[in-house]
C-alpha cells in the first residue's frame, strides 16, 4: 500500500498563506484521485481539495482562496492556502483513492492566529 507522507503546516497570522505537499511512495496514477482533507475542532472531517485527472474540486469555503496542483514527476499533490482565515484551523490529511483502496496520511497542523 502506498505511503503518504505530508509537510508544510505551521503557524500563521490571519491573512497568510501556507503551502501544503503531500509525497507518495510510489507512482502515482493521474486516474487515481488525491487531495485534502481537514479536521477542525468540534466538526467531521470535511473535503478541501481534491483531483483527478486534470480536474480539480474544491469546497466553496475554500475555493476562491486554495490552489490544488500535481506534481507528477514528485509524485506529489500541492495545497497552496492564500487568505487564511481562523477557522482555516485544523489537521489537514491527504488522501489517496483508486478502485482498490483508499489511504490517508498522518495529518499536519495548520494554526491561523487572528
Amino acid at each position: 500500500q502506498v505511503q503518504l507522507v505530508e509537510s508544510g503546516g505551521g503557524l500563521v497570522q490571519a491573512g497568510g498563506s501556507l503551502n501544503l505537499t503531500c509525497t507518495g511512495s510510489r507512482t502515482i496514477f493521474e486516474w487515481e484521485t488525491m487531495g485534502w482533507y481537514r479536521q477542525t475542532p468540534g466538526k467531521q472531517r470535511e473535503m478541501v481539495a481534491i483531483t483527478e485527472n486534470d480536474s480539480t474540486q474544491l469546497s466553496d469555503s475554500v475555493k476562491d482562496r486554495f490552489i490544488i496542483s500535481r506534481d507528477h514527476d514528485k509524485n506529489s499533490v500541492v495545497l497552496r492556502m492564500n487568505s487564511l482565515k481562523p477557522e482555516d484551523t485544523g489537521v489537514y490529511y491527504c488522501w489517496l483513492k483508486n478502485v482498490v483502496d483508499e489511504t490517508w496520511g498522518q495529518g499536519t497542523q495548520v494554526t491561523v492566529s487572528s
